[in-house]
């Protein structure tokens, strides 16, 4: 004996539809089909027979009428489900600027970085606070401390400490470093910009 399936067949008349006839014009067929009314009225429904919904649905097109503009700005707010969106790194005008000390963390999960930032940020404080107390010129100062040398600083000092680090952190010497290249091209870039104030300074003197 074969058990009668209780499935819902692909089409057969919906279980919801009123009891009334097609409303297509002259159709007295039961209507229990629905199709939506139009673009802007996609929950209010006609109620067809098979036949008509067929027709209605073959010659449904939910773009008629739209301009190409209209259609390309529907189908990207489509991609964020129609609601509004933001570019990245922006929001509201009036929204708070986030502030990782205010996120609550009882598990101080975050803790070894929020530690680390924080120290870092003192660590550079104090580093700006002993630049200015020694009066060494702000385009100088992280040239200096990359260099490891103190103000004031002759030219031929600063030649000195540049060959001796570049001996050390040359990626001939330190292959497959990767903290070894990123320091050389530190060093050399700080050479540099202190090899630029003293030639200023030797110009202004001659």
């Amino acid at each position: 004996m074969q058990r009668k399936s209780t499935r819902h067949r692909a089409f057969d008349p919906d279980p919801d539809a009123p009891e009334q006839v097609c409303d297509h014009p002259g159709c007295n067929e039961l209507a229990g089909y629905r199709a939506p009314r139009g673009r802007d009225a996609l929950r209010s429904y006609f109620w067809f027979c098979l036949e008509h919904v067929r027709e209605y649905n073959s010659r449904w097109d939910f773009y008629r009428g739209m301009t190409p503009g209209q259609i390309e700005a529907h189908l990207r707010a489509d991609v964020s489900w129609q609601r509004p969106s933001w570019k990245l790194g922006t929001g509201t005008a009036n929204k708070a600027e986030f502030n990782e000390d205010d996120v609550i963390d009882p598990l101080d999960i975050l803790g070894a970085t929020r530690h680390s930032r924080a120290e870092r940020a003192k660590d550079a404080a104090r580093q700006r606070a002993s630049a200015q107390a020694a009066g060494i010129p702000e385009p100088l100062r992280q040239p200096l401390a990359t260099l490891d040398l103190t103000w004031p600083v002759s030219f031929e000092d600063v030649k000195s400490r540049y060959r001796a680090l570049a001996r050390r952190h040359h990626p001939d010497a330190n292959i497959g470093d990767a903290t070894s290249e990123e320091r050389f091209k530190a060093i050399g870039s700080a050479y540099a910009t202190l090899k630029v104030h003293f030639t200023r300074q030797d110009d202004f003197v001659s």
